[in-house]
């Protein structure tokens, strides 16, 4: 098997890092907009928050797990896979939730949507956060400043 050959690292542009932070934002915002206007008990309030906080967590964990384990950096099996169970355990529970809630099935897919546009957009800000700060890293060694 051929050695793997280090990839070169770009910045990613402004437009993938705005367009990453406002989606993050819009995603995030609309859903707890949503929450905080719904007609639900506290506790309902409480339980999906909290799967918004768990997914958002569990969906950058897992991606920086993944960059760490391309990078050669050790990762071990057992935080790995709970990554994974994580992930699929906020988005189930959150399934669970939205089935068994009574709500129009427009709530329910705004809420759907709302949680999914936050974790893909949570990947993708954790992303162009760490490509920016190795690059800037890179630079500093080299004595260069960013995008020089």
């Amino acid at each position: 098997m051929p050695a793997r050959q280090p990839k070169t690292l770009q910045r990613p542009t402004g437009a993938f890092i705005g367009a990453s932070w406002a989606a993050l934002f819009v995603g995030a915002a609309t859903y707890l907009f949503g929450l905080w206007n719904a007609a639900m008990a506290l506790n309902e309030k409480g339980y999906y928050f909290t799967l918004l906080m768990y997914g958002l967590f569990s969906a950058v964990s897992l991606q920086k797990s993944v960059r760490d384990r391309l990078e050669g950096i050790p990762v071990t099996g057992i935080y790995f896979g709970l990554c994974w169970f994580s992930l699929g355990l906020s988005v189930a529970l959150l399934g669970i939730g939205l089935w068994n809630a009574t709500l129009s099935a427009s709530e329910k897919g705004f809420y759907a949507m709302g949680f999914l546009m936050s974790l893909f957009a949570a990947v993708a800000v954790q992303k162009n956060v760490r490509d920016v700060a190795l690059l800037a890293g890179a630079a500093d060694d080299n004595g260069d400043t960013v995008g020089s």
